[in-house]
């Protein structure tokens, strides 16, 4: 192959990378998801009120004490789902202890309408979740379903 040859097929090479589309992530918005979670509401017979965030809430059980901030230790029971009903994750005997700060916006938002001893049903829009990011079993663009009982404040 001659030089010429070499330089036309790397300029190929070069401009055709060039086109490769990206492939950024950009969030769906929650207006987009809200019939997804009032669907998933209904279906599932949950009477819910929509929090400021767009994110879909039911208070079963408001609890008596102390109500968490970003910066509690909280410890929780809780069972998370997709939309389809696949559980994902669940802590449902020995509660799950965490900073909330450090958790999803949904539960960040979610958490503190509650306090001590309460629980609460939360559909969290994908944008308050993981976004577009695949995470483990949770795939992008996911809508998130929560039961939580906050068992403890600190």
């Amino acid at each position: 192959m001659n030089r010429y040859s070499v330089l036309v097929l790397s300029s190929i090479v070069f401009f055709m990378v060039g086109c490769v589309k990206d492939k950024a992530c950009v969030p769906k918005t929650v207006a987009s998801e809200q019939t997804t979670m009032q669907s998933f509401a209904t279906a599932n017979n949950m009477t819910v009120q929509t929090h400021p965030s767009g994110m879909l809430y039911q208070i079963v059980n408001a609890g008596n004490g102390a109500t968490a901030n970003l910066a509690s230790r909280v410890s929780v029971r809780y069972t998370g789902k997709l939309m389809n009903g696949t559980i994902f994750d669940s802590r449902t005997s020995t509660p799950a202890e965490f900073i909330l700060g450090q958790v999803i916006s949904g539960w960040q938002l979610g958490v503190p309408l509650i306090q001590k001893g309460g629980t609460i049903r939360l559909l969290i829009p994908s944008s308050l979740a993981y976004g577009c990011t695949a995470t483990g079993p949770i795939p992008a663009d996911a809508v998130l379903y929560f039961e939580i009982e906050l068992v403890d404040v600190r």
